[in-house]
């Protein structure tokens, strides 16, 4: 089995679209989502509506379900006061706008996905989605996470020997392998913080031996999510932060 899994699309609206499209092109057998479906950008009803529209399911991120529930924030972590800030009034634009429906969807995404790629009847590997971790999607398992970290996740998960393990909210890409669990980390669609401000994805592929993973980044017109996030009462600096790939909130 194929899958294209994407996470923190975060209503941005042309990277989604790019993205899809190029995976179009990928003969995949399925692609699921990751979480963070809005926050940050301008477009949530626009982006979750394009969710539904294909029947790509998935699981809830932080903003999904803070959003969905009207909570007091959005979970999020702040590198510093300034961006603590700013998330506050990303959550409370995205609350604002985005309409009844729209959190309908994202109330009943479910908080983890098992997939059996090899079929329920066939012993193999199972893949199990999650934004954050294993006990709360506003957990971000960072790449500096230890091995001995990584395998208490997977026995919590109830990940074994062959099997994946997939999950975003970091918006950085990484994987590893511990004590044969493999670890999938597919980075952002929409607000990737690794220096690269193009749109970003896994293919991930999967058969009775071996679990191959492709990160693949798209150019999308990412000026015009800019100039929409600038047009609006988002704070100007998140589209100063998507040209630069998530390293600034200056101009570039």
């Amino acid at each position: 089995m194929k899958y294209a899994l994407i996470s923190d699309i975060h209503a941005n609206l042309p990277a989604l679209d790019a993205v899809l499209a190029h995976i179009e092109t990928q003969g995949v057998d399925a692609t699921y989502h990751l979480g963070d479906l809005v926050g940050y950008g301008p477009w949530p009803n626009e982006t979750v509506a394009a969710i539904v529209e294909r029947a790509i399911p998935g699981v809830a991120g932080n903003y999904d379900s803070t959003v969905a529930s009207g909570y007091k924030h959005c979970g999020c972590r702040y590198e510093d006061p300034r961006q603590e800030e700013l998330s506050h009034q990303s959550f409370e634009w995205t609350l604002t706008h985005t309409n009844r429906a729209t959190k309908r969807v994202l109330g009943a995404l479910p908080f983890r996905i098992d997939l059996r790629p090899l079929g329920g009847h066939l012993a193999g590997p199972t893949l199990t989605l999650v934004h954050g971790n294993q006990t709360l999607n506003t957990v971000y398992v960072t790449e500096d996470r230890s091995d001995d970290s990584l395998d208490k996740m997977a026995s919590a998960l109830g990940a074994r020997n062959g099997d994946i393990v997939a999950f975003g909210h970091t918006h950085k890409p990484w994987e590893r392998l511990v004590n044969g669990v493999r670890f999938v980390n597919t980075g952002s669609v929409g607000r990737p913080k690794d220096g690269d401000w193009r749109a970003g994805y896994v293919l991930l592929e999967i058969d009775a031996d071996t679990a191959r993973v492709e990160y693949r980044h798209v150019e999308y017109d990412v000026d015009r999510t800019a100039e929409a996030i600038i047009a609006s009462a988002l704070p100007d600096e998140f589209a100063h932060y998507l040209r630069s790939g998530g390293t600034s909130l200056a101009p570039v």
